[in-house]
């Protein structure tokens, strides 16, 4: 699919020359500043060297006093404490922290997932009902919470207490003991982009403060934030990104067992772990757990201490997620047969497409693939006949949680995000809904089918990359939204010599290209799923490209490559942000 080249809005020259003196670096490297809304030498200090000092006051947030005090007449009386989180890698990630750190203080506490296809998300009766017959009368929730008020009612109703830990956007305020959410309309914390476990370590950090435990022992528990941040796709900035960039620091050294056998299944020999290898080696393998067999067989992995039993639990994990890849594959294949063959999905702006075989666990995964292929929002159903569950994805400018919330008449449960949520609805309203739903979709984009874009920063020549250059980029680490990779494009480029397919099935392209006028300036790069570029440019003809600059590590040599995000002919025009 063709997509359209827009450059990140420029900066004043008075700014970025302004910071290019305060700091002393190039124009390239203020303007990639500036673009991030960093003006200041303070700010561009507090960027570069992440602080966990920085961080806000934990008490900020609505209810912190509230949960701290109820959390800590629990620690007074002896109270069994019932940590409970969603299956995916934020809750999996979430739990594991908080009940490792009450556990270390000498809290009795118990964890609970809740069954992807018996329970569904968020917040379960049955979940409650196991906190009663183990003897738990607190629970905190992780990850979920924030919409199941009627549970925590019943928890009320058994004379169990509900300490909510949400990073979700609420209906209402449910009454629990405590609701720590930053999205509360009511709260002023002042970083609203954490994620479910970014809240839990919060609470933990209000327990520090409030009994005096050294900070340094909740900590150690970074590296499992950081796996939450990236896999959950919450803003790289603020509070975010000091997290991340201490809990990077931890797997690049300290590794736990289920992470460190995690690593050694997905074929990772190096030391510097980035978000890119937490969003594509650890998360799908945590996420696996969840969607093939248990999201509680991720947490029994993060939480063991014994390098065996790890061991063990990671090759199963292993397998779970070869059978998501696979079923991934199968379904995406099938999903795209189906919308080939439906008369309603050719002229649609969103697509929504069931089916009663398909594995609920990779529904979601199904659904990126298919906005990958036809940049609409889409929703991947299964149903059993009676009633339909599954995942909605989006695409730029569509806010599916918002787009849903015009549907919920039709619906019997959503929650989710502005790009991602989940849903479930009686089959009987399917037709409605789709209909209901592609005309918001329709109102949304005003009739016009998006064409998808790829936005970059700056446009430079090969001469402008050299390793002074790449190691001020990469101190723009870790990367993620709203501090996405610089993007660069140059032109005019060629084939030097060993520009060709690669991969399985040769959808991949390996380039080795010079910009014309200047062959003895070459780069490699990489581009995924761009196999078809190979025969234009063995062809000779002058392209353009978009990619980002990594490090690429073979035979124990370390060398700048470009990571390839789109490719053009030369003679296409982009587009001013």
């Amino acid at each position: 699919m063709e997509k359209v080249w827009i450059q990140n809005k420029t900066s004043t020259p008075d700014a970025v020359d302004t910071l290019k003196d305060a700091l002393n670096v190039d124009s390239l490297v203020a303007e990639l500043l500036v673009q991030r809304g960093i003006r200041t030498f303070d700010e561009a200090k507090a960027f570069f060297r992440p602080d966990l000092e920085q961080l806000h006051d934990p008490f900020l947030m609505q209810d912190m006093d509230r949960a701290v005090e109820r959390l800590t007449a629990a620690m007074h009386t002896g109270e069994k404490i019932l940590i409970y989180g969603d299956y995916d890698v934020d809750g999996t990630t979430a739990v594991t922290l908080v009940y490792s750190f009450l556990t270390e203080l000498g809290l009795p506490c118990d964890y609970y997932i809740p069954d992807r296809y018996k329970e569904g998300y968020g917040f379960s009766m049955a979940g409650v009902d196991y906190a009663r017959d183990n003897n738990c009368t607190l629970i905190i929730t992780l990850d979920c919470g924030v919409r199941d008020g009627q549970k925590i009612e019943y928890a009320r109703s058994l004379n169990i207490d509900v300490i909510v830990c949400d990073h979700h956007n609420p209906a209402e305020i449910p009454m629990a003991a405590a609701v720590l959410d930053p999205k509360r309309p009511d709260c002023a914390y002042p970083y609203k982009g954490l994620c479910g476990a970014g809240v839990g370590f919060k609470f933990m950090q209000a327990l520090c403060i409030q009994h005096s435990i050294d900070p340094t022992k909740l900590f150690q528990y970074l590296d499992l934030v950081t796996i939450a941040i990236g896999a959950d796709i919450v803003p790289l900035t603020g509070e975010n990104r000091i997290l991340a960039f201490h809990g990077l620091k931890l797997l690049q050294t300290t590794r736990r067992p289920g992470i460190a056998a995690m690593l050694r299944n997905a074929g990772f020999k190096n030391d510097n772990l980035t978000i890119t290898n937490v969003v594509f080696l650890l998360a799908p393998r945590i996420n696996a757990a969840g969607r093939i067999f248990s999201g509680k067989t991720a947490v029994d992995l993060l939480t063991s201490v014994d390098e065996e039993q790890a061991a063990q639990i990671s090759n199963a994990i292993e397998e779970y997620n070869t059978t998501r890849r696979a079923l991934d594959k199968d379904i995406t294949i099938d999903a795209l047969e189906k919308i080939v063959a439906d008369p309603f999905q050719q002229d649609s702006l969103s697509t929504v497409v069931f089916d009663e075989s398909w594995h609920k666990g990779v529904v979601g995964i199904v659904a990126s693939r298919l906005v990958e292929n036809y940049y609409k929002p889409t929703i991947v159903l299964v149903s059993d006949g009676q009633k339909m569950a599954g995942s909605a994805r989006s695409i730029d400018g569509i806010d599916l949680f918002e787009c849903l919330g015009e549907c919920a008449d039709l619906l019997e449960q959503f929650g989710g995000h502005t790009m991602a949520a989940g849903l479930s609805l009686k089959a009987e309203n399917f037709l409605a809904f789709r209909q209901r739903f592609d005309e918001v979709i329709r109102q949304k984009l005003n009739n016009i089918k998006p064409i998808p874009a790829v936005n970059f920063d700056q446009e430079i020549n090969f001469a402008d990359i050299n390793p002074k250059m790449f190691r001020v980029l990469k101190q723009f680490e870790p990367f993620g939204p709203e501090n996405m990779h610089p993007v660069f494009l140059v032109r005019n480029l060629e084939n030097n010599k060993y520009t060709r397919t690669v991969g399985e099935h040769n959808t991949h392209l390996k380039l080795h290209v010079h910009q014309i006028g200047n062959k003895r300036l070459t780069m490699d790069g990489i581009g995924f799923d761009l196999g078809h570029w190979a025969e234009p440019m063995l062809n000779n003809n002058a392209v353009d490209l978009l990619f980002a600059l990594e490090e690429n590590y073979w035979n124990n040599r370390t060398s700048i490559q470009l990571m390839v995000k789109d490719i053009r002919l030369t003679t296409n025009t982009t587009t001013a942000g």
